[in-house]
Formats: C-alpha cells, structure tokens, sequence
C-alpha cells in the first residue's frame, strides 16, 4: 500500500498516537488538552496526503525539501493558520514544532510496522519527509509573524501608557529647576529635568520603532527647505550638549529640496551622538552636506576602532549591542537612534550606509531632492 492511502486509511490512529506523543513534549508543568493538539492536525495530514498524490519536478522537491515552496494561491494553507492560532493561544515554539515531530514519528512507525519497504516506499518516505517540512516551515513563518506582531503591540501599549506620567515628571522638572535656581537645590533640580527629558526621547524612539515595525511605516511632513541652514541649527544644538566633541561642519552645493526638516534633524542628532560616544575621547566628529543634480548628501565621520563588517551589517538593527568600546569599556549599546535613522532615510526615499577604514567610521545618507 502506497504511503498517502496508508495515512488515509489509518488517519485516526495516527492522530491518537500523535497526541499522546506531542504531550509528552510539552514543557515541564504545562498540560496540552487534546483539543489543542488535534485541532488542526487532521487539515496538515489530509494536505500531506494530496501533496504526496500531486506530480513534483525535481526543483519543486528541492525546494520543499528546504522549506522554501513558494505559497500557494488561495485560502490560508493549515499549517500557516495551526502556526498562527498557536501562537495567540501561548504556546512555544517548541511545543508547536513537537507536534510535527508526533505527527511525522506516528506516521512512519505505524506504516513500518504495517509494510515491507519498497523502492516506492523509500519515494513515499522522501515525499512525506518533504510535505512535513514545508508544513514546519509554514507554520514557523506563520507563527513567528504573530508573536512579533503582540510583541509591537505590547511595546506600543507600554509606551502610550507611560508618555501620560512622564510628561507631569517633565512639567514638575521643569518647575522645580526654575524654582530652585540659584539655590543650593538648583543642581538636583536640573539632574531629575534632564533624566526626565532623556526617558521621553527614549520613549519617543521607542513608540516610533514599534510604529514602524506593525507597518505604519514614518510618516513625514516635507516642506521646501534648504537643508544645509536646517543642519546648521542643529549642529549648533549638538555643540552646546557635547561640549567635550568639536563638531566641525561644512556644505557645498545646492542642498534645497522637499524634506521633513524636523525628523532629518532627529537623523543628524541621533548620528552625531553616537560618532561622539563611540568615538576616541576627545576626537573631532566631522558633518558635510553637499549637493548635486539629483541628490543631497550628508555624511558623519568620527576617528575610533575600525569595525568589522558583521558590525557594520547590524549596526542600523533595532535594539542590537556592538562591541566594547576600546577606550571606555562600554559596550555599543546602539538601540533605536541608528535604526531610526534608517527609517527616516527611507521614508525620504533615500539610502544611509555605513564604512569603516583607516581608524575612521563613516555614515553617509543619499537624499532625492523629490521622492
């Protein structure tokens, strides 16, 4: 008998054996009911069944045998909707791979158990082994959509509901560092101000990543500027925060386009604040803006460590740690800045990258003058 009538036939010992092998996957103190565990499973093993009759080339085998067959057209597949049902009901990754394991394990020991292999036994099993896999992946892909999506949500949520207390600590802050100045409180005063105002710039960078990462994307206001007088603002800005750095700034050409001036200077500041903090003590950071025909440039150069290219590949990643900085011991903690600065760049249309050589790291953002 042919493996996919085999599965046929005996669909419903294979589940109860299944079943009971999946629960005793689950991790320690969590009981799967057999709803959970069978809810789906029947829907992947008639897929598995059709798939196996289908005809298959040889680079649609490959494909499936890596996971990577190419979705099909139509409704939700089962094993995409058993990956995302799985994860709003809380189960682990783990849990939910185990019940793949259950199903491919039952299927092969009852079937051995019941047949003498053949050469149509072993491309019975080859077949099998490929329509679970790409299940898994189906399912995987599926799944971790999901929890990425709650995990947005949550960090959404959480930062809505702490911008309301934040924002009476920055009021009070303020009125406190008013209040006390010239007084010996004066100094503790401007201490709690600026810690308020770095945890609601914090916060800010927080609720636009987890904007951007459920698809809102940045939204921009653009507006005729020209962009060398809007940096000029900022530097001067930056220079007054970082008294330590000596930020030497120039521009060239024609830097007028349409751009959203406020969130570029986000850009910029988050740019230049890393290059001071990760740079060599006491080193210049070095700002251009130059234009040409269809392009603004805008680069940011700091002397420190040369970094490698996995760094380099990472380092516009959100919440993402570098290496220690050789000078400080302090690990690059890159957060949010450079990936906000990503998004901004993109949402103008344009590319940011970065280069490292010669004890210098660079950034360079290209900006179509109209996206």
């Amino acid at each position: 008998m042919r493996l996919a009538d085999f599965i046929e036939e005996n669909a419903g010992e294979i589940l109860e054996t299944a079943q009971a092998f999946a629960r005793t996957q689950a991790p320690a103190g969590v009981e799967l009911s057999a709803k959970e565990l069978r809810n789906h499973l029947p829907q992947i093993l008639k897929a598995i069944v059709t798939d196996m009759r289908s005809p298959q080339s040889s680079s649609a085998q490959q494909a499936k045998a890596e996971g990577r067959a190419p979705p099909q057209a139509g409704p939700e597949s089962a094993a995409s909707y058993h990956g995302r049902t799985r994860a709003i009901a809380g189960f682990g990754v783990n849990q939910m791979v185990a019940e793949y394991r259950a199903l491919r394990a039952s299927v092969l020991h009852l079937w051995s158990a019941d047949e003498t292999l053949s050469r149509d036994s072993i491309e019975d099993m080859v077949r099998f082994n490929e329509a679970i896999d790409q299940a898994v992946a189906e399912s995987l892909a599926e799944y971790s959509t999901e929890v990425e999506s709650w995990r947005q949500i949550f960090l959404g949520a959480l930062g809505h509901d702490l911008r309301g207390p934040l924002t009476a600590v920055v009021f009070t802050a303020d009125v406190l560092a008013e209040k006390t100045r010239d007084t010996p409180y004066a100094r503790h005063a401007e201490r709690i101000l600026v810690g308020a105002e770095r945890m609601s710039k914090l916060l800010n960078d927080l609720l636009a990543y987890s904007k951007s990462k459920l698809g809102a994307g940045m939204v921009l206001d653009r507006d005729l500027c020209d962009l060398g007088d809007v940096l000029v603002d900022e530097i001067e800005l930056l220079r007054a925060a970082l008294p330590g750095t000596a930020i030497r700034f120039g521009a060239s050409g024609t830097t007028q386009g349409r751009f959203d001036a406020s969130r570029l200077r986000e850009a910029l500041h988050n740019l230049v604040t890393n290059a001071a903090k990760y740079g060599d003590p006491g080193s210049d950071v070095w700002v251009d803006v130059e234009g040409d025909a269809d392009h603004v440039r805008l680069s940011v150069r700091n002397a420190g460590a040369t970094l490698t290219g996995d760094d380099l590949h990472a380092m516009f990643d959100p919440l993402r740690r570098g290496a220690k900085n050789a000078s400080t011991g302090e690990h690059m903690s890159l957060g949010l800045g450079l990936f906000l600065v990503r998004e901004i760049v993109t949402a103008h249309g344009g590319k940011v990258s970065a280069a490292s050589a010669d004890g210098f790291t660079t950034f360079l953002i290209a900006l179509p003058r109209d996206a």
